[in-house]
């Protein structure tokens, strides 16, 4: 990837509110007038390989920043009652994907290691009962360092697990204070060689930028010893001070937290160390080695994005099981009860736990595909995608996205022409504010999304 140039007059022009596009269209489309009626046809006539993902909502101790549905607390005996759940939640899809092979499943949370070992194990056993895992299927898990001990980690990896994830965030001590995550390095570090050790195919670390107290010199120790771990991939996400719709962020002081240039100076520091160490910028908040599917799969053509972030799996082959998860199947979206007690009434009842969803027009579909290809590959071959989609004019079609691409044209971070859209370098870190020229439902709720960089 050529340098980046950080001007900062286009930083402070571009750098909106956007969304993340893990979706198109986004979560906030989802209607509670959905018919989940309709999922079951929709499974049955689903592609013969889906991902699975299963919320794990509970932790053991709150972490300040963190703006995902979890629950705090020390009970362990609650994560049985919600595995009951889940095993009750799986029987009623059973049947509708029978014959689909699950080729990647991913724990995520919360935290899914606040489960112990008897509990991943029987996690474990739902799963095989419940679905056809294949004995090549990617399965990974989110942990949280402080809640897996060796033996924990020994057992993920006996239990099938091949790829993990450790929540990093920063290692310096005063920002793990104000985050209330403090965590040593040498336990990330023993941990990591573990996974190593172990087999696990894939180790990521998850980092954030724009936490309270950080500063250049110390966010550079730590990406220092990030690049010493060697992890596979590399998660750098902005944090995003939204305090009136998470309280725990309230404990944080705003006074605290990097103003916008210092954000976007760190948020610099990494892209150059981590480029410079070898790593592909995928795009937008993900780093990975050149040997790593990941990358690979955006050299070939095929990287793809949905509710988990970019993925090697389709992006419209989503399950996903448990309180507030979202499924994304054949341009069908539909998403769980966020509150625990409606997702176990649900279940109780012997109803999907569903509380709202969307169909996709085709033209949701179409600018779906587009968004994809921009936010995956930076490019698009508007004469494929014409012939793809059976568009005269691809230009008539999106007048409404003409007078808004044109700044980013005028400012050198797109290049369009009648045969191709293609991001520049500069224009990759502004690549959520490009996609959203295309996106028809992005009016009053534009607000409600983060910062794009």
């Amino acid at each position: 990837m050529q340098a980046i140039s950080w001007d900062a007059a286009l930083i402070a022009k571009y750098n909106i509110n956007g969304p993340r596009y893990t979706s198109y269209p986004t979560a906030l489309a989802l209607d509670p007038a959905f018919d989940s009626a309709m999922i079951t046809p929709v499974l049955q006539d689903a592609p013969s390989e889906l991902s699975l993902y299963i919320h794990i909502p509970f932790c053991h101790q709150l972490c300040y920043y963190c703006g995902c549905n979890k629950i705090v607390t020390r009970h362990q005996h609650k994560a049985d009652q919600y595995l009951t759940a889940l095993a009750q939640e799986m029987a009623l899809y059973q049947a509708s994907v029978a014959d689909k092979r699950i080729t990647q499943l991913h724990l995520g949370g919360g935290t899914p290691t606040f489960l112990t070992e008897a509990q991943l194990t029987q996690l474990m056993q739902l799963i095989h009962q419940h679905f056809l895992l294949t004995t090549e299927a990617e399965i990974s898990i989110e942990i949280d360092p402080r809640s897996c001990s060796e033996q924990k980690l020994r057992h993920l990896r006996q239990l099938g697990f091949n790829r993990v994830s450790f929540g990093v965030q920063d290692l310096d001590e005063k920002v793990q204070i104000a985050i209330n995550r403090v965590q040593e390095t040498e336990l990330i570090r023993q941990q990591v060689q573990l996974s190593r050790a172990l087999g696990f195919s894939s180790v990521n670390l998850d980092l954030i930028y724009g936490l309270p107290y950080q500063q250049p010199d110390s966010f550079a120790e730590t990406l220092a010893e990030i690049i010493r771990l060697s992890p596979d991939r590399i998660s750098l996400f902005s944090y995003a001070h939204l305090p009136e719709r998470f309280a725990a962020q309230r404990k944080i002081p705003h006074d605290s937290l990097p103003a916008a240039p210092a954000k976007l100076q760190l948020l610099q520091l990494a892209i150059t160390a981590l480029v410079g160490a070898g790593y592909q910028f995928i795009g937008m908040d993900h780093f990975a080695k050149a040997s790593d599917p990941l990358a690979i799969a955006q050299q070939q053509g095929h990287l793809q994005r949905n509710f988990q972030g970019y993925t090697t799996a389709g992006q419209d082959a989503l399950l996903g099981l448990g309180v507030s998860s979202i499924s994304q199947i054949n341009g069908v979206l539909w998403q769980n009860s966020k509150v625990l007690a409606d997702y176990y009434a649900a279940l109780q009842q012997q109803q999907r736990p569903v509380e709202r969803g969307f169909s996709l027009s085709e033209d949701d579909r179409l600018r779906a595909a587009l968004i994809s290809q921009l936010i995956c590959h930076f490019k698009l071959d508007i004469t494929a995608f014409c012939q793809q989609w059976q568009l005269i004019d691809f230009w008539g079609y999106f007048a409404d996205a003409v007078p808004q691409l044109q700044p980013f044209i005028t400012d050198g971070l797109l290049v369009a022409n009648d045969s191709e859209l293609t991001v520049t370098a500069l224009g990759r870190l502004w690549v959520r504010s490009i996609c959203a020229c295309f996106d028809a439902y992005l009016t009053q709720s534009q607000q409600r999304y983060s910062k794009v960089v």
